[in-house]
């Protein structure tokens, strides 16, 4: 057995590539579409007749092309995590990529892809960045910079070719990013002076999906590579880890007020892309604007709710709260009893949804850093949790008792000292809220009086602009928020985190 990776054959000397007709074009090579678009294909592949290869598009000048082309485009992925409650860690050698082109270097064998009758898909992460309009893309007889620059230029040669068009699928985390991305290329094809028929068929004959996607993806296992390959008997310099849980949602509603025609496009995607057929989370839905919410709220709520609580409380990690049997079920308590009720999804959605990230905020091979998601925490709640508080008000009549104890614990952390071991705590925000809240700590003497007017101050806080205040209204005005804020800050400064909760939440 070899003891030095450079010893070892490399992944396509011991593997080898599974032809495929290339079904789909996708402009993005980077870790997260690799574990997870290509690795969707790959099952669909393994477990239906969908039989479809991809070819990477590199979208940017410099990417992994050159090193996929290298190992003819195979690569290893690994995922891991916890899957019913126990540690798994499983690989498999990715077969579904066919091709991969750098069209900046050749811009010819990217167009003619788009000649190509097999044709059905085109995917995209290109960044958040990278759904965006660029008045420079002006010659289209070399490769365009952007990603809309590329692929109107891709749609003219199929349309000037008279091939069909395609299901288009765009993954960046923007709102709407298959409005969107439709949106750009109308306007840069209208800015570049383009036939009125050629516009016409962009939008009638291709069909734009919206799309959320949630998988987490640490990329290249960088501390683990050698033991990883000399494990393999080969070497990778494309492998890429990625976690167990996996969700890709799809909605048409990219098409107007015609629902009809929303319904047609989605079941067309449906049959096409047969990822039921595997088994796959794969949701065609009618918005993901609920599913957005319910990701939002759930997953990253949640963990804006539990740091200030579970840091004050001596704990480092997200894995080891929800691991105390207390902070454990605070959190759990938080998800099911006060947000759960604010999204309008089926219950029992939401309840193995919800189940499925706590397993994942135990993943035994991420070690996620409380103080790592700090940042922005002023902010992160306002966008994150209030919401669900505000709507928890609105639909019960009752004060969402976890999310408004976190909301104290905030204002706790933000005075800067971690009690529980008379550690400072390295504050990272807004300068503007640091500073807000250091005045405000500055002028506490212990008193409940003290505390209250710290907690009025802070529901009434001013935004970074000071245009408006910061929850986007006076927080003092919805009924029992004060007193319940006050009453929570105070037990918080007059004893520990964890009598403070029993204290409280009731």
């Amino acid at each position: 057995m070899a003891t030095n990776v450079n010893e070892l054959p490399k992944i396509n000397e011991v593997n080898k590539k599974e032809p495929k007709k290339v079904k789909i074009v996708q402009f993005g090579e980077g870790n997260f579409l690799r574990a997870f678009i290509d690795w969707i294909v790959n099952e669909t592949n393994k477990n239906t007749d969908f039989n479809a290869g991809v070819c990477l598009v590199q979208p940017m000048p410099f990417g992994r092309i050159k090193e996929l082309n290298e190992a003819d485009d195979l690569y290893t992925l690994y995922l891991q995590g916890l899957q019913d409650g126990k540690a798994v860690r499983v690989h498999e050698v990715i077969k579904a990529v066919q091709d991969a082109v750098n069209p900046f270097e050749d811009y010819k064998k990217f167009l003619e892809y788009a000649e190509s009758t097999d044709v059905e898909f085109v995917i995209s992460n290109t960044t958040e960045a990278g759904i965006a309009f660029d008045p420079n893309d002006t010659d289209f007889s070399k490769c365009p910079n952007s990603y809309p620059g590329k692929l109107l230029a891709f749609l003219e040669r199929r349309y000037n070719t008279n091939k069909k068009g395609l299901f288009i699928i765009p993954c960046e985390l923007i709102d709407h990013n298959g409005e969107t991305l439709k949106k750009v290329l109308v306007q840069l094809a209208e800015h570049n002076n383009m036939s009125k028929d050629f516009i016409n068929w962009i939008v009638t004959e291709n069909k734009f999906y919206n799309t959320l996607v949630d998988r987490i993806v640490p990329g290249y296992p960088r501390n683990e590579a050698n033991e990883f390959q000399l494990d393999l008997g080969y070497q990778d310099q494309n492998m890429v880890v990625g976690e167990i849980f996996h969700l890709w949602c799809i909605d048409a509603q990219t098409v107007g007020d015609d629902k009809a025609l929303a319904k047609a496009n989605l079941e067309a995607l449906k049959k096409a892309l047969p990822t039921e057929k595997a088994g796959l989370n794969v949701l065609f839905v009618d918005s993901i604007v609920p599913y957005k919410q319910r990701k939002v709220k759930i997953l990253n709520g949640s963990h804006t709710a539990l740091v200030p609580v579970s840091y004050l409380s001596g704990i480092d990690t997200v894995r080891e709260t929800i691991e105390d049997p207390q902070l454990g079920k605070y959190v759990k308590d938080f998800i099911f009893d006060e947000v759960i009720p604010t999204i309008d999804i089926p219950h029992d959605q939401m309840v193995a949804y919800s189940n499925s990230v706590l397993e994942r905020y135990m993943n035994p091979y991420v070690r996620h850093e409380l103080m790592s998601i700090a940042l922005n925490s002023v902010t992160k709640f306002k966008e994150r949790d209030l919401p669900s508080v505000l709507q928890y008000i609105e639909r019960t009549g009752k004060l969402p008792v976890h999310g408004l104890f976190s909301l104290a614990a905030i204002i706790s952390f933000y005075k800067g000292e971690r009690t529980v071991n008379g550690t400072q705590i390295a504050l990272n925000d807004d300068p503007k809220f640091i500073e807000f809240f250091k005045n405000q700590w500055a002028s506490y003497d212990g008193t409940k009086a003290a505390a209250r007017k710290i907690v009025e101050n802070t529901l009434s806080m001013q935004n970074a602009e000071g245009t408006g205040y910061h929850w986007g209204q006076d927080l003092n005005k919805v009924a029992g928020v004060t007193d319940f804020v006050t009453e929570a800050l105070y037990a918080q400064q007059t004893m520990p985190m964890r009598d403070a909760i029993k204290a409280i939440i009731k």
